[in-house]
């Protein structure tokens, strides 16, 4: 049975909208810790940072704005040159993010996004942007990732640095709220497995959706670029199946779920934006919490989670 307690998690989602104004508010105060124009960058994070990474660098890159490329911190190709190197770290304190901006100091300005102004990273990076507002109790990021997210669209959208066809984040959050007050269908919430798809900076948000339905409900979910969900992927289409396409969808899409039998989600058409993809993914957010609950799970302390992972100093 759903509960009707809402969880933190419920919350913090439902907040959003006003932490993401606040970050649309504070791009000149945190100038300092965003990448300039012209910097060749590098985005790291773990988990749900890591996604907004790939998010921002498409967007950042798309946007003319320079070299962006985004990383797993643990995967960060050593030697290659960067002007910037900025990690997106919730707690500060991820051993991943930590080493990798040791590691680059002195060879390339560090900077960080975090929500703790005490914690270690505070230490390592040369300048920060703290979002202390956007911080959570639950051991699931959503709040706090796509506040991060807002702060560096706003920061490229107040140099003009928007690819086309992405909203201000003023229309973000209004479309957030709208995201809020959505039913959730039956297609969704009794999906037996969900694939999510998007295209250019909307790859990371599938990427995330994907995740939080894998933490907090323990759901079978997949996600890919939405172009090659036909080379392998739509194979497992079919009733009680759901594709969810954030952003633009390719035409034809919808079509060929429909033919598998299975259910099509998706917050624009290959014509319009309905939504905006960051808030499609409250959407999503909503859907895993709502999901955890049905089955008897805690969406706000999953099982085999922490809310940041510190390596110990006898790792391999």
């Amino acid at each position: 049975m759903v509960t009707a307690v809402p969880s933190i998690t419920d919350r913090e989602i439902a907040s959003q909208p006003e932490s993401w104004r606040r970050a649309a508010r504070s791009v000149a105060p945190f100038s300092a810790a965003l990448p300039r124009r012209g910097e060749r960058v590098a985005v790291v994070g773990c988990g749900t940072s890591w996604f907004m990474a790939i998010a921002y660098a498409r967007l950042r890159e798309g946007g003319g704005h320079g070299l962006t490329d985004a990383f797993a911190a643990s995967e960060f190709p050593a030697g290659r040159d960067y002007d910037r190197v900025l990690g997106v770290t919730r707690s500060g304190t991820t051993t991943e993010v930590l080493d990798l901006l040791a590691a680059v100091s002195g060879t390339a300005s560090t900077s960080v996004i975090t929500a703790d102004p005490a914690a270690p990273v505070m230490g390592i990076a040369e300048s920060a942007a703290v979002l202390e507002w956007a911080d959570e109790e639950s051991v699931v990021q959503t709040r706090f990732a796509t506040t991060a997210l807002a702060l560096l669209r706003a920061h490229l959208e107040s140099q003009s640095a928007l690819p086309a066809g992405v909203r201000a984040v003023s229309r973000a959050v209004e479309d957030a709220g709208r995201a809020l007050a959505a039913p959730l269908t039956t297609d969704m919430t009794e999906a037996g497995q969900l694939t999510f798809l998007g295209s250019g900076w909307t790859y990371g948000l599938a990427l995330e959706a994907g995740l939080k339905m894998r933490e907090a409900a323990g759901s079978w979910t997949e996600a890919y670029p939405a172009m090659e969900y036909r080379h392998g992927p739509i194979s497992i289409a079919e009733p009680g199946r759901v594709t969810w396409a954030f952003g633009p969808v390719p035409d034809g899409l919808a079509d060929d779920v429909a033919r598998a039998g299975g259910a099509f989600v998706a917050g624009s058409t290959n014509r319009a934006a309905d939504l905006d993809p960051m808030a499609d993914l409250v959407r999503a957010q909503r859907l895993a919490v709502r999901v955890a609950q049905s089955r008897g799970h805690d969406p706000d302390r999953p099982r085999n989670l922490s809310r940041s992972v510190i390596l110990g100093d006898d790792r391999a």
